[in-house]
Parts: C-alpha cells; sequence; structure tokens
C-alpha cells in the first residue's frame, strides 16, 4: 500500500537510516548544485549541521496562488516501506493558495508515499487555529506531528499536550529558537536570522545603501528575523508591514511607500509573491529601486534568469516537507532521533543570475 495525503484543512475549519530511491535523488542533485555555495558569508557554523540534510538524501511567507486540495500520496518513485502504516499530522500556518506551501506539501506527500504513512494535511495562519489543529491531531491519535512555529507563544499549550500524549513532534520552517523548547526534537529550515544577513550582505557588496524590507505577517518570528538580519548588514534598512492576505493592498502600499521615498533602492520581498507585486509597484511608482526576494517560485526564477530581479535566498522547502515526515517515519520505526540535538538547516541558498537557470527547470517541476 502506498502512501496517502489526506486534507482534512475544510473538515477542522468546520469542527527522517534506510535507504530510499526516486525523489530523494532530486535532494542530493540540488545539494551538490553550485548556488548552495554560499562560503562567503558568514555563517560557517551553521554549515556543521547543514552537514546533516545530506543524510535525507539516503532515507519559511508569502501570498497568493496555490493548488487546490489533492488526495492521494505523492510519487516517490521507489519501492514503499513494509513497515506498519502510520499517520502524520502536517500542520503549517500557510494561508489559502500560498504557493510556497505546495512546495512543502509536495516534499512532504513525496516521504509519506514512500514510508508507507497517512498524511493528514491542515493549514491556519491564525496562532489559535493551529493550536486548535494541533489539538485535534492529538485527539485523532496520531503517531507523529510536524508543525511550524511562527506563532509559538500560541501553540506551546497544545504541544504540551501532544508530548505528554507521546507523540514525537518536529518542527520545520520557522519557529527554531523555540523548536526545542517546545519539545520538537529536531527542526528542518533556514536560519532566518542568518538568511536576511546573506541578504544584507549582498546588497551591500552591490552598494545598496537604503532597501525597504517587507513583512507581510506582522508578528511572524521568521519574517521579523529575516529583516533584521538585512538590518545588521544594511543600517539603512527600513521595514514596511503589509496585508498579505490582500495582494491589492499590497502593491498599493508598496506604491505609496516608494513615492514618499525617494531614496529607496532596493525592495526586498520575503516570499515570491510579495516580490513578484513589488515589481508592479517600483513601476507605478516611476522608482528606480531593484528588487530582491526570499523564496523560490518558477516565475520568480525567470524573472532572476531575465535580470529583473538581482537574486534571491532560497531556503528549499521541498527538503523541510520530506525532511520532517520521514524524521517522523524514522523515529517510529526504530526510536531516531534526527539531528542530533540541532536543527536540520535547509537553507539559506543564495540564487542569482549565475544560477538561476540551473535552478529553474527544478522550480518549474514545483519542488523549488
Amino acid at each position: 500500500m502506498s502512501g496517502q495525503t489526506i486534507d482534512i484543512s475544510e473538515l477542522n475549519h468546520h469542527d527522517l537510516g534506510r535507504q530510499c530511491s526516486g525523489g530523494c535523488r532530486v535532494a542530493a542533485r540540488n545539494l551538490r548544485s553550485k548556488e548552495i555555495n554560499v562560503a562567503k558569508f558568514s555563517w560557517r557554523k551553521a554549515a556543521l549541521v547543514a552537514a546533516v540534510v545530506p543524510m535525507m538524501a539516503l532515507s519559511a511567507c508569502s501570498s497568493s496562488g496555490g493548488k487546490p486540495a489533492e488526495s492521494g500520496g505523492g510519487a516517490g518513485g521507489g519501492q514503499v516501506a513494509t513497515t506498519e502504516r502510520i499517520k502524520i499530522a502536517l500542520i503549517t500556518h500557510a494561508a489559502a493558495g500560498d504557493t510556497f506551501w505546495d512546495i512543502v506539501r509536495k516534499g512532504a506527500e513525496e516521504a509519506a508515499a514512500k514510508d508507507n504513512v497517512e498524511l493528514l494535511y491542515t493549514s491556519d495562519p491564525e496562532g489559535g487555529r493551529q493550536a486548535q489543529l494541533i489539538e485535534q491531531a492529538v485527539d485523532q491519535k496520531v503517531d507523529g506531528i510536524a508543525v511550524t512555529l511562527a506563532k509559538p507563544d500560541a501553540l506551546k499549550d497544545a504541544l504540551k499536550k501532544a508530548t505528554d500524549a507521546g507523540i514525537p513532534v518536529v518542527s520545520l520552517n520557522a519557529g527554531e529558537d523555540a523548536s526545542k523548547q517546545l519539545g520538537a526534537f529536531t527542526h528542518f529550515g533556514s536560519n532566518e536570522k542568518l538568511a536576511g544577513q546573506a541578504v544584507g550582505e549582498k546588497l551591500a557588496s552591490l552598494n545598496f545603501k537604503h532597501p525597504i524590507c517587507i513583512i507581510q505577517e506582522q508578528g511572524h518570528v521568521g519574517l521579523e528575523a529575516r529583516c533584521a538580519g538585512v538590518k545588521a548588514k544594511v543600517a539603512g534598512t527600513e521595514i514596511l508591514y503589509v496585508n498579505g492576505r490582500d495582494m491589492t493592498e499590497v502593491s498599493s502600499t508598496i506604491t505609496a511607500k516608494l513615492q514618499a521615498t525617494k531614496d529607496a533602492d532596493a525592495i526586498i520581498g520575503l516570499g515570491a509573491p510579495i516580490t513578484l507585486t513589488a515589481l508592479k509597484s517600483i513601476t507605478d511608482a516611476g522608482s528606480s529601486a531593484k528588487a530582491a526576494s526570499f523564496d523560490m517560485n518558477a516565475d520568480l526564477a525567470q524573472k532572476i534568469v531575465d535580470g529583473t530581479i538581482l537574486f534571491t535566498v532560497d531556503q528549499q522547502p521541498w527538503l523541510q516537507g520530506y525532511g520532517s515526515i520521514d524524521a517522523l517515519w524514522q523515529f517510529n520505526r526504530g526510536g531516531f532521533e534526527v539531528g542530533g540535538g540541532m536543527p536540520v538547516l535547509t537553507g539559506p541558498t543564495v540564487v542569482d543570475k549565475e544560477s538561476a537557470a540551473d535552478v529553474l527547470k527544478f522550480a518549474q517541476q514545483g519542488v523549488r
């Protein structure tokens, strides 16, 4: 029996060793690609932790778009595990239609298909509702919970209920600093402050002085850390808050800010849809500002190839989804705890015009 994904978002809104094949080759190939070399940025210590990521080859956002819910697991492309079928919940803070989470989910589905896992996917951007989804997963007696920690304070009680029930927990994407405290045995994601510093160093090397960093969800710990990292390297960085659930409002807010801030020389979007929207705002405002980004999709990769966007910092969300589900399968298989008590870093990875063409083909496949 192959893995299966069940999306129970609508229901709830109303009420990683062992060898693998297929999809893992994609991860290995990505990790070898030339854009992964960001040693020039000052995060060598993090690289020691990031070395854990290739183990996965052996076994954080934005706004609109996104595919509809699917039934059935992703195709891992290899033999399905013969272990007893288990049930794992993946609970994220994704807003409806956010394309970033399609990539996370694709990785999770491929791991579930390989590992004979029934995957229950739910999401809600509100911390209180996400906590309720965790509690519902506990009541369903799942065999593991993978959860994003964008608003960790709102989730601590629900996660305590999970750990008290003996359910293993891993975190992904957001909340690295709070992960261990909230009971997760590891975290899959990019260190957001280091990612921000990488962007800041890149901008500084290009002589940008006054970038505007756009945060689409105020209070999101990962997004706040990104802009703080940029500001640590470019002191003139200014933060602009927008409502990431309303792209029309995002566009008008950025346009107005650019019209009022004539010396703004760069716009930094913290997700692909935000950055792509900012391009229109730059034109509408008659601004000479350039655009840079965090995260990736096929449209954004093409814009980097074309030279319209300077670069992005990719956290490789497919790895986050795949790794978190596979790690929970391994815990159930033999009590294995991936990461050795440390986070498993999936980024940051700088993608610029030199490397974007190589990444584009994977973005078009929905894995970057």
